[in-house]
């Protein structure tokens, strides 16, 4: 979510919505039916692929499971899911080009299931990979994780981004500023709004029923970026790599339950030798 989206999720509601056990029910059923639909596209990733057959392939998988890809003519998004390859940050439109070996991907899903939005991303590798690339996917998912491990009652939103942002700039990466993660459920981009960076203590303070996504961006050179003219598909300015994962998460009583882990176990690259 871009910054513009958090003034107009603040501007929208000062009140962050706290869930219960059919919210959290609704959440593990389309968080599992998105982190399906990423396991389902491994085989798919390769080169010579189009990202827009991957397109199609989910907005079948999810039309024959009953569900609704929600970036599909969100705001006027073209496609059902974002697919965003090397220098791209997020939101990238998938479209007729072929993948190249060497290529590194980030695909975004998110599924409507009975009302409830299911949000995940992950990366991917096309094909053999460089070191580079490797190195920083790994850094990225481990973001994650440190983002995660975060969260618990009495924790607060800063908490994650120092969780974060010292762990990704001691392996001399940086942190994406210009997008975030956000508050969903029954609505797609709500409260609260989670950077990435910041300082301990800092933000809303967490408890049990929140539900958002953590959805860390890395660098492999500088933090900023840029949106090319189709309003949409944000780039790194110096042209470097990025990568992203992103979870949707609601946080206990004691921690937190990640709603889009893959039942296949693939949420992490295997990387050709």
């Amino acid at each position: 979510m871009s910054n513009v989206e958090v003034g107009r999720v603040s501007a929208r509601s000062e009140k962050i919505k706290l869930h219960g056990p059919e919210a959290f029910a609704g959440m593990h059923k389309a968080g599992r039916l998105a982190a399906e639909a990423l396991d389902m596209l491994t085989e798919h990733v390769k080169p010579g692929v189009t990202t827009e057959e991957l397109d199609e392939r989910v907005l079948k998988f999810a039309l024959d499971h009953n569900a609704y890809p929600a970036p599909l003519n969100y705001r006027g998004f073209p496609k059902a899911i974002c697919t965003s390859i090397n220098h791209v940050v997020c939101h990238g439109i998938p479209g007729p080009k072929p993948l190249r070996e060497g290529e590194i991907l980030n695909i975004d899903v998110t599924l409507i299931v009975d009302g409830w939005h299911g949000d995940t991303s992950r990366m991917y590798a096309v094909g053999k990979i460089s070191r580079k690339a490797e190195r920083l996917i790994a850094i990225t998912y481990e973001a994650l994780k440190r983002g995660i491990d975060a969260v618990r009652p009495g924790a607060t939103t800063g908490d994650i981004g120092a969780a974060i942002q010292p762990y990704a700039e001691g392996e001399r990466c940086s942190v994406v500023r210009d997008f975030c993660g956000h508050g969903l459920g029954q609505v797609f981009h709500d409260r609260p709004n989670i950077l990435h960076y910041g300082e301990p203590g800092e933000g809303v303070v967490l408890e049990p029923g929140m539900i958002f996504t953590i959805e860390p961006m890395i660098n492999l050179g500088r933090p900023h970026v840029k949106v090319l003219n189709d309003g949409w598909t944000a780039v790194t300015r110096d042209r470097e790599l990025s990568a992203q994962f992103e979870h949707s998460i609601g946080v206990t009583e004691t921690g937190c339950e990640v709603f889009t882990h893959s039942p296949a176990g693939l949420e992490f690259p295997k990387f050709e030798q």
